[in-house]
C-alpha cells in the first residue's frame, strides 16, 4: 500500500526579519532560531533600515518590538502595508509591553500574534514555525493560482488565434471565388481598421473590425459560378442574384452571440448601400447605414480600384482619389472620405507592405 503525499512546508527555508532595538535581544532570536535550522536570518536595530530593506528581502515573517525609538512597532507596520507587496508576512510582535489596549491596537495595525518579554523558547519557536508554515502555504497557493490563471489565458489566447484564423480563411474563401487575392482581404482589412481608429473607434472595437471585415463578401460562397465568374456586364436577373451576396452573408454570419460575429454580420449585410439611398440590399441612406459598413464600403473600393485583377487594370491614385471625392455624399460617407484622405499616406504604407506579389 502507497503512502500518503507528504503535503508539510519546510519552515525552516523561511526569510526571517527581527526588528528591535535592543542588540542583545535581536542576537538571542537569531541565536534561537538558528538552534532550530533557521538561517536565512536579517536583524535591524534600527526600524527605518527595517523599512527600506523589507521590500527587496519580501520576508516571510516579521518579529516585531513595539517601543523603539525613530519608529515605533505600529508606525512600522503602518508603513510596510503601505509598501506595493503583494502578500504582507505575518507580524510577530515581542513585547514587555502587557496592557491590553497596546495588544489590541497592534491586532488592529496588521500584527497576527504576540510573545511577551521575557518569553519561553520553547512556545516562541512553535508559534514562530505555525506562523511560517501558514504563510508559506499561502503564497504556494498564491503562485499555483498564478500559474493556473497564466495556463488559462495562454489557452485563451490560442483559442482566440484559432478562431480568428479560422475567420481570416473564411474571407480568403470568398475572394478567391471572385478572382481575388488573398491580400486584397488583408490590405481592405488593416485600412477599415485604420479609418475605424479615426472615426473614434476604441481600441477593442478597432481590433474587432480588423477581423470581422475580411467577411464582408462571404456570402458571394452562394452565387453561382455563372453570374459571379462572368466577364461581362451583369444582367436584370443575374444582377439580382448578385445584389443577394449581402444577405446571404449576413444569414451566413447571424445567429452566434460573439461581438465580433455580429459585427461581420453588420459588414455583410451593409457595405453594398449607398449614403444617397441608391445601393442594397435595403435602400439605406445616410447615417441609416451602419458605421461599419460606410467604413468597409469606401475601404473595399479604394483597393478594388488601385488592384490590377484579370478582368481590369488597376487605376492610379490620383484617379481613385478623385472618384472617391466625386462620390463624396452619393456613395460614400462625406465625413469618412475627409477622414480616408488625411490618413492617406499610411494606407498607402499599408498597401504597399501588402504589394500582390509579382510574377
Amino acid at each position: 500500500m502507497s503512502k500518503p503525499a507528504d503535503h508539510s512546508i519546510d519552515t525552516r527555508s523561511a526569510r526571517i526579519m527581527i526588528v528591535d532595538d535592543q542588540p542583545a535581544n535581536v542576537l538571542l532570536l537569531e541565536k534561537t532560531l538558528r538552534s532550530r535550522g533557521y538561517q536565512t536570518l536579517e536583524g535591524f536595530t534600527d526600524p527605518r533600515q527595517a523599512v527600506a530593506r523589507y521590500a527587496e528581502a519580501r520576508p516571510d515573517l516579521l518579529l516585531l518590538d513595539l517601543n523603539m525609538p525613530h519608529l515605533d512597532g505600529f508606525a512600522v507596520m503602518e508603513k510596510l502595508h503601505e509598501l506595493p507587496v503583494d502578500l504582507h508576512p505575518p507580524v510577530l510582535v515581542i513585547t514587555a509591553q502587557h496592557d491590553l489596549d497596546s495588544r489590541l491596537r497592534a491586532l488592529q495595525a496588521g500584527a497576527r500574534d504576540f510573545l511577551t518579554k521575557p518569553f519561553d523558547v520553547l512556545e516562541a519557536l512553535a508559534r514562530i514555525s505555525n506562523l511560517i508554515e501558514v504563510h508559506l502555504l499561502q503564497k504556494a497557493m498564491r503562485d499555483q493560482n498564478a500559474l493556473l490563471e497564466t495556463k488559462v489565458l495562454e489557452r485563451t489566447r490560442e483559442l482566440n488565434e484559432t478562431r480568428l484564423e479560422v475567420v481570416r480563411r473564411l474571407g480568403r474563401a470568398a475572394e478567391y471565388r471572385d478572382n481575388e487575392t488573398g491580400f486584397h482581404i488583408i490590405r481592405m482589412s488593416q485600412f477599415s481598421a485604420r479609418l475605424a481608429a479615426a472615426a473614434g473607434w476604441n481600441p477593442a472595437q478597432v481590433e474587432k473590425m480588423l477581423h470581422a471585415s475580411p467577411m464582408h463578401d462571404i456570402g458571394k460562397i452562394g452565387i453561382p459560378d455563372r453570374i459571379l465568374l462572368k466577364p461581362g456586364k451583369l444582367e436584370g436577373e443575374e444582377w439580382e442574384t448578385m445584389m443577394t451576396h449581402t444577405t446571404i452573408g449576413a444569414e451566413i454570419l447571424s445567429g452566434h452571440d460573439s461581438e465580433l460575429m455580429r459585427l461581420a454580420a453588420e459588414i455583410a449585410l451593409s457595405h453594398h448601400e449607398k449614403w444617397d439611398g441608391s445601393g442594397y440590399p435595403r435602400g439605406l441612406a445616410g447615417t441609416d447605414i451602419p458605421e461599419a459598413g460606410r467604413i468597409v464600403a469606401l475601404c473595399d473600393v479604394f483597393d478594388a480600384l488601385t488592384s490590377e485583377r484579370p478582368y481590369k487594370k488597376a487605376w492610379s491614385i490620383e484617379d481613385t482619389v478623385a472618384h472617391l471625392r466625386a462620390q463624396s455624399g452619393l456613395h460614400f460617407d462625406p465625413a469618412m472620405v475627409e477622414l480616408f484622405m488625411d490618413l492617406l499616406p499610411e494606407i498607402l504604407t499599408i498597401r504597399a507592405r501588402h504589394a500582390e506579389p509579382q510574377d
